[in-house]
């Protein structure tokens, strides 16, 4: 599990979020966050979709893992990568490399 983040909010915020909890409508202000977040993605998905692609560019997460987290397909994923000017790279194992120019050269003979 990631460590926990903290951030701070106007003390206005701070109290209505403890006041939801207290009221019962959150078992914690953890869940406040969640929700928010939830919607917040609900009602903006580009932000989903932006949040996957920095985890991804960073290394954090795969390609396929990334195209779950932004809730769109894996081709859709290489879409919006495309279009966002980012290239993909492509990593092949140096015996993949090997095998496959031997076939190419036993294929020319």
């Amino acid at each position: 599990m990631a460590q926990a983040e903290t951030f701070s909010l106007p003390e206005v915020q701070s109290q209505t979020i403890a006041a939801l909890v207290r009221a019962g409508f959150y078992s914690s202000k953890s869940d406040v966050a969640k929700e928010a977040l939830r919607c917040l993605f609900e009602h903006k998905p580009t932000l989903k979709i932006t949040a996957a692609i920095e985890l991804y560019k960073d290394g954090q997460v795969s390609l396929g893992r990334a195209a779950e987290l932004a809730e769109i397909s894996t081709p859709a994923f290489k879409d919006a990568l495309a279009e966002r000017g980012i290239v993909r790279e492509i990593t092949v194992p140096e015996k993949t490399v090997q095998r496959g120019v031997a076939i190419l050269q036993k294929i020319k003979r």
